[in-house]
């Protein structure tokens, strides 16, 4: 099978203002298809929310933005269809309960129902199970998993995984649907050296296949385009590659939930909406 033809992306003054103030402002980048781009940031400085805007699952007030030939945030539900979010609290988790291979099993499964075309549907069972089981396959391979490594195999439940592995699960989850971008939060989140080594040649290794991959951290690698992203009152800035000049520009403030809030929560309650809203886009 051919891998995924990438979505370029591309943001011009993109930026979200709610009615207690500013979100993100003057995002400004490109990244041809199949590139991977770090969106940098300490946690809490509005990573995330950007994450999500690009992807279509929350919805900007200022400038714009493309994501494969689609304009942002007029075209966002066309986005979402060829977005695929990898690990993003409170909006796409593993469930802990969860064995590997039910994951695998309930993802595939909405694939087939929901994600490919009419005429699929329609093929012998036999012939749609050895599709579904091809398509996990693949998956698994290019995010580097062999549930048969895990302790118990496929029974091995996600509470039992090890950082990396559970980074590694979500990754292909999303690539079950090859979509043409993967967006992926908190990269590096609880990593040592050599596990977050490990990390970014997975991503690297999915956007050299074909697909644009944007992924959060708290400190990107060298030799990928970096935007950054700034607590409140702070200053941001994005860059090219140290091969490239840079020539991008991000100020990203507070997080925010799809309906525009820009200052931050401060109930739990509160935050927890905000990214129910991004959940169910």
């Amino acid at each position: 099978m051919e891998s995924p033809h990438g979505a370029a992306v591309s943001a011009e003054d993109f930026g979200l203002e709610g009615p207690r103030g500013r979100v993100f402002r003057n995002v400004t980048f490109s990244a041809e298809p199949g590139e991977l781009v770090a969106i940098e940031g300490p946690s809490g400085s509005g990573r995330t929310c950007l994450l999500l805007a690009l992807t279509g699952r929350m919805r900007t007030t200022e400038g714009h933005a493309e994501v494969g030939g689609l304009r942002l945030p007029k075209q966002a539900a066309a986005v979402r269809r060829i977005a695929a979010l990898g690990p993003v609290p409170m909006v796409s988790e593993l469930d802990p309960a969860f064995t590997v291979a039910e994951h695998l099993g309930e993802r595939a499964l909405l694939q087939g129902r929901y994600g490919s075309p009419l005429r699929a549907l329609l093929r012998p069972r036999a012939e749609r199970r050895a599709a579904a089981e091809a398509r996990v396959d693949e998956a698994l391979e290019a995010a580097g998993l062999d549930p048969a490594t895990l302790p118990k195999s496929g029974r091995t439940s996600v509470r039992d995984l090890e950082r990396l592995e559970a980074l590694r699960l979500s990754v292909a989850l999303a690539l079950i649907g090859r979509p043409r971008l993967l967006a992926v939060d908190d990269t590096d989140l609880k990593l040592s050296d050599a596990e977050r080594e490990q990390a970014w040649a997975l991503l690297r290794s999915v956007a050299d296949a074909g697909t644009t991959v944007l992924a959060v951290c708290s400190e990107a690698p060298g030799n990928v385009q970096v935007a950054r992203t700034a607590p409140a009152g702070g200053e941001a800035d994005a860059e090219e590659p140290a091969t490239a000049p840079a020539d991008d520009e991000a100020d990203v403030q507070k997080p925010a939930a799809e309906k525009p809030a820009a200052e931050e929560p401060t109930t739990e309650e509160e935050t927890d909406d905000a990214f129910a809203e991004a959940r169910r886009a």
